[in-house]
């Protein structure tokens, strides 16, 4: 017990140190993590909990629960980056404490730490316990539910009804983060095993009724509590975007059908490589649970094929698979580790290729002030706002370099040594790009944000203490809402009666656009130049 208490209070403050500090080190990002912070923040704002909204308007894209975790960390922290980021280093802290026991009750100790070992060393799995979107707690819970189906399907099972409440509860506070896209995931992979097991041991109709209820209670009362307040088309709203999501492009978001296999091939490096190793089920004998391992196979495939027939492409929506690719990398590692497996070529050399290439974007990142007059030349950048962004003023010191030069280190390594010494090769490859990724994101996104959103950002923050309005022109974004702290007098109704019939002159109004619609915007509106820089020019409505 002693022993088990010491390696959980290690990884809880190992984890504490790698996702809590520098969380407010950079601007949040346009459009989802703004997006969702200032959802949280006008709750604050208004006291009104019960709608989300935007622009103090509803706002029917998603649930309410992030918000509120969002919000209590903003009365606690302030209205900033580290409290909307906050919600997920948590998630993060008690996803390594989840993935260690879970592991040493699957398997044993050791594969618990590799488990762990494994999540927090690749790159996108990492990165999103940094960040303020969503995604990370509504993949913690569709994942446990998920476990408690595979445990409830297990033959060896005996204690059914507590399996089937639990999935239900978790697949219920999945839709109350993301929406009913949680029980559609749950209720294929629950499908697709009954169907490759035959349907037998197939849940009762009993527990099917159970678990639709759990879920429609943990899952429903905000829809329930919109109907009986009379917000029926805000549910309606919900619905149709969803719908909208499968159907269309979400605001140029599109891409090919194998976008996500790329993304998690190099996102989730170096467990990409080494789960391709383990998905092939019954055709090799190992000591992990056969029946856990077909459940982890299924929902990584039912993730990755859903989010590939969608039409629109955003990196985090195959991010549910980063919990079964992890544990298939595990079994991989598992496996090697104790020398059960040898590691073939193709894969040792698909793990240096992949690493190869991460390491030499990080390295080549840095050097982006001495390409610059490469990047100016005529021909070579064709978008104007690209090349515009090329000119924001950032000091590079030369240490940026470290985390592509560790994580190139950790890849030269593992190619020399996973013939002689496959154990040291492999902790050596997740050891550097733990710190590699966390150093990346601690000393080179900071100076990658102002090029893409830096100038626009200073703005909407020298607003914030002006009783004024700022809008954008020609572009979405959220973050004129968020860094202006725009109060709730000024909805988006009332900021457009403003705008367009000239209410209240006395309230200045501010415009923010891109340099290459200037001439466009110069025409349609009536606006005083204020200034430029870095691919944003800012105006002032002439009143």
């Amino acid at each position: 017990m002693r022993r088990n208490l010491t390696a959980e209070f290690l990884i809880f403050i190992g984890a504490v140190i790698l996702f809590v500090p520098f969380l407010g080190t950079t601007h949040l990002f346009d459009w989802d993590e703004i997006n969702f912070a200032e959802a949280s923040r006008e709750m604050l704002a208004t006291g009104n909990y019960a709608i989300p909204q935007i622009g103090f308007e509803p706002f029917w894209e998603k649930p309410p629960l992030f918000f509120w975790l969002q919000a209590i960390c903003m009365k606690i922290f302030g209205v900033n980056e580290f409290a909307a980021r906050f919600p997920n280093a948590i998630c993060g802290i008690l996803t390594l404490l989840l993935l260690y026991r879970l592991g040493k009750k699957l398997v044993n100790e050791q594969f618990g730490w590799m488990w762990v070992l494994i999540y927090a060393g690749s790159l996108l799995p990492q990165l999103y316990f940094k960040s303020g979107i969503i995604d990370p707690w509504f993949n913690l819970f569709i994942f446990l539910a998920v476990y408690q189906l595979a445990s409830y399907s297990d033959v060896q099972n005996n204690r059914p009804l507590k399996r089937i409440i639990l999935a239900g509860l978790f697949t219920g506070l999945a839709v109350m983060t993301k929406g009913p896209v949680a029980l559609l995931i749950v209720g294929l992979c629950y499908g697709v095993f009954a169907i490759s097991s035959r349907f037998r041991n197939f849940m009762k109709p009993l527990h099917i009724l159970l678990f639709l209820l759990v879920t429609a209670l943990a899952g429903g009362i905000w829809f329930i509590a919109l109907y009986a307040n009379g917000q029926q088309h805000i549910i309606t709203e919900f619905i149709l975007y969803q719908v909208r999501l499968f159907q269309t492009e979400d605001a140029g978001h599109g891409g090919p059908f194998f976008y996500h296999f790329i993304i998690l091939l190099v996102g989730c490096f170096p467990a990409a490589a080494l789960s391709i190793l383990s998905m092939r089920i019954g055709k090799r004998e190992n000591s992990t649970p056969k029946h856990f391992h077909l459940w982890m196979l299924i929902l990584f495939w039912v993730t990755l094929l859903l989010f590939s027939i969608v039409k629109t492409k955003i990196v985090h929506y195959s991010s549910l698979c980063y919990f079964p690719l992890t544990y298939l990398a595990a079994v991989s590692f598992y496996h090697l580790y104790n020398r059960k497996w040898k590691l073939p070529q193709w894969n040792k050399w698909l793990q240096f290729t992949t690493g190869l290439l991460l390491s030499l974007i990080i390295i080549v990142v840095t050097f982006i002030d001495d390409l610059k007059p490469w990047l100016l030349q005529p021909g070579n950048v064709k978008d104007p706002f690209a090349k515009a962004n090329l000119a924001a003023q950032v000091e590079w010191t030369g240490w940026e370099k470290l985390p592509g030069v560790l994580l190139l280190t950790g890849v030269i390594i593992f190619i020399l040594r996973a013939g002689k010494n496959i154990r040291s090769s492999l902790v050596a490859l997740f050891i550097t790009a733990l710190i590699g990724i966390n150093l990346t994101i601690l000393l080179i996104t900071p100076k990658v944000e102002p090029y893409s959103q830096g100038a626009a950002i200073e703005f909407y923050k020298s607003k914030q203490n002006e009783v004024a309005i700022v809008e954008t022109l020609r572009f979405k974004s959220y973050a004129h809402l968020f860094y202006t702290m725009r109060p709730p007098q000024f909805t988006r109704s009332i900021a457009d009666s403003i705008k367009r019939f000239n209410a209240h002159p006395e309230i200045p109004v501010y415009y923010v656009g891109k340099i290459q619609n200037k001439e466009e915007n110069e025409k349609e509106f009536q606006l005083e130049t204020l200034y430029e820089k870095n691919g944003f020019v800012f105006y002032k409505l002439k009143r």
